[in-house]
């Protein structure tokens, strides 16, 4: 199995002995030793699983990298946060997935509205089996444990991705930004309930619908 390890906190290094990972096209930044690269756009071992927000048309086109050597991904200069995998379900916003093992299984399962007049967030990419994942992050992530006594509201715009025994649900009211005045669209939050952990980023991303 391909070894993940990290060059700092915004590069990983992939050590491949005949081994091949799932990558954001694009995100290899160099590679030593002898490596095969091949653009992978959906179908075929539930990689359609990786073109997610279907209603904005965005898409996320993947490839396979295989070989003997050491391959380097990286994405924006953004920080990257390895999770192991044994066996659970990792869900995650398409857009932080840097690069997977090739033997964890990619797909797609519908989370519900974020907010009727943004119209996002409807797909979620989830990634599961044994094995590691990199996902990427506007600045250092940090992982926030759920309990059944203490569910957890997140912002939608720094949520990256959860694991574990955990209901998401979508409320409207009043979000962070409102209390500043800086809010615009429709205000909401995700809370999640259970029992597992949730990846936010110290940075919110833009939405259909603008900042929230």
């Amino acid at each position: 199995m391909a070894q993940f390890r990290l060059q700092g906190s915004k590069v990983l290094a992939v050590d491949m002995t005949g081994d091949a990972v799932k990558a954001k096209n694009g995100a290899m930044v160099a590679y030593d030793g002898q490596m095969s690269f091949k653009k992978m756009t959906g179908g075929g071992d539930g990689l359609r699983g990786m073109v997610t927000r279907r209603l904005t048309g965005e898409q996320m086109t993947v490839m396979e990298v295989k070989g003997h050597g050491t391959c380097y991904f990286a994405d924006r200069a953004s920080e990257i946060n390895l999770v192991r995998l044994t066996g659970e379900k990792l869900y995650v916003e398409a857009s932080n997935l840097l690069c997977t093992d090739a033997a964890l299984r990619t797909g797609t399962t519908f989370t519900g509205l974020r907010g009727a007049s943004q119209g996002n967030g409807l797909f979620t990419t989830t990634v599961e089996g044994h094995g590691q994942a990199a996902l990427t992050s506007d600045g250092p992530a940090v992982v926030l444990r759920v309990t059944k006594q203490y569910p957890l509201q997140v912002d939608p715009g720094a949520y990256i991705a959860h694991t574990g025994h955990l209901k998401q649900h979508f409320q409207s009211g009043v979000n962070f930004r409102t209390f500043l005045g800086e809010g615009s669209g429709e205000a909401f939050q995700i809370r999640f309930e259970g029992e597992g952990l949730v990846y936010v980023q110290p940075s919110e991303r833009n939405t259909v619908g603008g900042e929230v």
